[in-house]
């Protein structure tokens, strides 16, 4: 009896060492001997937000803009005697280099009786100096109150940099029919800024077109402050 069941457990000794070898060979799932198996794959640490990006203006087909124009909601307007001959700059700054062909304004309402001439857009840069305008758009201002582009006489490379969109109106309309659309911002627009750097701004008077400089230290916000709200544009 001894014998057999000395034989008996050694047999079984066997067998189970047998088992454990076969089973080290490999690891759940076929992993590699000596691999350590975390089961499932874990979903990827969040970036610390939602995913989420504002919209972009090349979302739009456009280059850059002055903001969302989702978020130009606001109708501005001034007399033809407070804006007639002056010129109006809002600030813009790039951040990378484009070929700058066209601005485009948010023409909210018109006037079918106003009588328009000598009306331009442009671009100044940061020195002051015209870098680009266009042909007289009075005829554009009296049809379609949409956002719409304002091709430049001459489309320019603009590095990246501030750069100051001008617009000039002349002759004489009906106060809230010809309207812009606009940020809504006034005042609060330019806080933290002074002269030559402002955000929007106008400069000179009794202009008929935009003059190849201007001193943009001499940026004045006095009829901005009579409730003429900053202008949307974009660029394309």
């Amino acid at each position: 009896m001894r014998t057999r069941t000395t034989t008996a457990t050694t047999g079984l000794v066997a067998a189970l060492a047998a088992l454990l070898v076969l089973a080290g060979c490999t690891a759940p799932a076929g992993s590699p001997r000596g691999a350590v198996s975390s089961g499932p794959s874990a979903p990827p640490a969040p970036g610390g937000g939602s995913g989420f990006e504002g919209p972009r203006p090349q979302d739009q087909n456009l280059l850059a803009w002055t903001g969302d124009p989702n978020d130009a909601g606001h109708v501005t307007a001034q007399t033809s005697a407070g804006v007639g001959g002056r010129i109006t700059l809002v600030r813009i700054v790039l951040r990378e280099e484009i070929t700058w062909s066209n601005v485009w304004l948010g023409l909210a309402g018109l006037d079918p009786n106003a009588q328009l001439a000598n009306c331009h857009l442009g671009v100044y840069d940061a020195k002051g100096t015209l870098v680009g305008a266009t042909p007289d758009i009075s005829p554009q201002l009296m049809t379609e109150p949409i956002a719409k582009p304002f091709p430049l006489a001459k489309p320019f490379t603009a590095a990246p940099g501030t750069y100051f969109i001008a617009l000039l109106l002349n002759g004489s309309w009906a106060t809230n029919a010809l309207t812009l659309k606009s940020t809504g911002a006034g005042i609060s627009v330019n806080a933290g800024l002074t002269p030559p750097n402002l955000r929007y701004s106008t400069i000179l008077t009794g202009q008929t077109s935009l003059p190849a400089t201007v001193n943009l230290a001499e940026q004045s916000t006095s009829t901005i402050h009579t409730g003429w709200a900053s202008q949307w544009y974009a660029i394309s």
